[in-house]
């Protein structure tokens, strides 16, 4: 026989994208039951992925002119810092020039659209740094097709990948896989 005094055992839950998955996590937001592996950790706590990409959304506030003055900063300075990388006094210094180049079209970027963001406008900026990259880079690919090798195409390559990672990371902000 029960005793009325004991509290009764907590019903089971099961995680709403793991049927499989028993848990006591809900998310913060919408009381929705979620495993650890769908959970969000966010300032306010734990919450599910659907949630936090419906708050992210609400932040997508780029307007239209932001999109081509975002790609032609990055492009102008990626193609100006492309130039000076592709000197021959410079080479290994490309390594250091790259996300230096980087961090300025981010940073000039963020100052021309202001405090307006948006997914699409981080990946367009990142798109027109290898874009602006490539007039120096195209001529050391030729040459490597033809059979000729030199170590330009090694920094210039160098470069434009630490140009374009440089811009992606610091533009994106967190995201939610």
């Amino acid at each position: 026989m029960e005793n009325p005094d004991l509290p009764a055992p907590p019903e089971k839950v099961y995680c709403v994208n793991h049927p499989q998955r028993e848990t006591l996590l809900r998310c913060n937001r919408c009381e929705q039951p979620i495993c650890i592996q769908c959970a969000v950790l966010t300032p306010t706590g734990y919450r599910c992925k659907n949630c936090v990409r419906s708050q992210q959304k609400s932040f997508e506030t780029a307007q239209w002119i932001d999109y081509p003055m975002a790609i032609i900063i990055s492009g102008l300075i990626a193609f100006g810092g492309s130039i000076v990388a592709s000197l021959p006094v410079i080479g290994f210094l490309a390594l250091f020039i790259g996300p230096l180049v980087g961090m300025l079209i981010s940073e000039a970027v963020r100052r021309v659209v202001g405090k307006r963001r948006s997914k699409l406008l981080f990946q367009l900026a990142t798109a027109a740094a290898v874009v602006g990259c490539l007039p120096m880079l195209l001529p050391s690919l030729l040459a490597l097709l033809m059979g000729g090798f030199s170590l330009a195409i090694l920094w210039q390559g160098l470069y434009t990948f630490l140009v374009a990672s440089t811009v992606y990371y610091r533009l994106s902000g967190i995201r939610v896989r």
